[in-house]
């Protein structure tokens, strides 16, 4: 299978896209191997990090995207996934704590500018958005804002929801292992994704197979989008692998570590892998995964994505 549409790729086969040492022709190998497994376009990621380290990422990428049609052909813009997210232990995951913020508006501009309108997505937290004013801001901007990372109440989701926003990134993630039993980020979620496109890992260990065997069955097809939240260890097997400023250790089963192998720090795994796991152990259809893998990332990125 081919055609994906990745919202959210860290880096990819030995490449990590928050690294600072990063180089355009590493960029470009990035981009032949994401081809070659089967990719149409992707969204490279940017992670927390100070302010101005993001800053300085972002440009480094544009200058990349906008000069280098190799690149564009594959990157069709940047998914900005922070600062404003909850720094509370389990729902920062592998972002770093101290480096997050409360979404202002005037954060939010400095990130877009540094973009150059290349800046697709952003996700922060909604309970860091007060009233929903900067999710209401970036959508005035055209673009597509996601909640993640998040402990969100249900009133903060319908209040970013009502001021525009699309979706909610990865699912069962970027959160803490033990959760109240009925009033959880996950089941506040599941109640509106009606809604709000949800994005799941489907590599089987940031979401055990039967568990997103549920989630997927209970949300309206059309709302489901996979992402691989892939690293620089994307197809590369076990081994230490640079995430940003920290190293993360894939196991043989291929689950990506954290170095206190407390929490998951990306993904290792490629689409062409999650959709076996998907057909085999999930037991979705092929249209099933075209759905998911490429018909609605793509319409969650109209009418920035041809």
């Amino acid at each position: 299978m081919s055609g994906f549409v990745d919202l959210q790729v860290n880096g990819y086969a030995g490449v990590d896209f928050n690294s600072d040492s990063l180089s355009e022709q590493q960029l470009c190998e990035a981009s032949q191997r994401l081809r070659a497994d089967g990719n149409d376009q992707i969204l490279a990621t940017i992670i927390t990090a100070p302010l101005d380290k993001m800053i300085d990422r972002i440009g480094r990428l544009v200058r990349w995207i906008e000069g280098n049609r190799q690149i564009s052909a594959m990157i069709a813009g940047i998914h900005v996934e922070g600062p404003f997210l909850n720094a509370a232990a389990g729902f920062a995951g592998a972002h770093p704590p101290e480096a997050m913020l409360d979404a202002s508006i005037a954060a939010a501009q400095r990130l877009l500018d540094a973009g150059n309108g290349n800046i697709r997505f952003l996700t922060l937290a909604p309970e860091r958005d007060h009233a929903g004013k900067v999710t209401a801001w970036l959508t005035e901007q055209g673009i597509s804002v996601a909640a993640g990372h998040s402990d969100a109440t249900i009133d903060q989701l319908r209040c970013g929801i009502d001021q525009g926003l699309k979706l909610f990134t990865h699912l069962g993630n970027g959160c803490p292992a033990k959760l109240n039993r009925h009033d959880n980020i996950i089941q506040r979620v599941l109640s509106v994704s009606d809604q709000l496109s949800v994005s799941f890992i489907a590599d089987g260990h940031h979401v055990p197979v039967f568990a997103l065997r549920n989630y997927l069955r209970c949300m309206p097809r059309e709302r489901i989008v996979i992402v691989t939240d892939a690293i620089a260890a994307a197809g590369l097997g076990p081994g230490r692998y640079e995430l940003s400023d920290q190293i993360v250790e894939v196991d043989e089963e291929g689950a990506a570590w954290s170095a206190c192998r407390t929490h998951y720090a990306g993904c290792a795994f490629t689409f062409p892998q999650m959709v076996q796991v998907l057909k085999v152990q999930v037991g979705a259809s092929d249209a099933d995964i075209h759905q998911w893998l490429n018909v609605n990332p793509r319409r969650l990125l109209a009418p920035t994505l041809s």
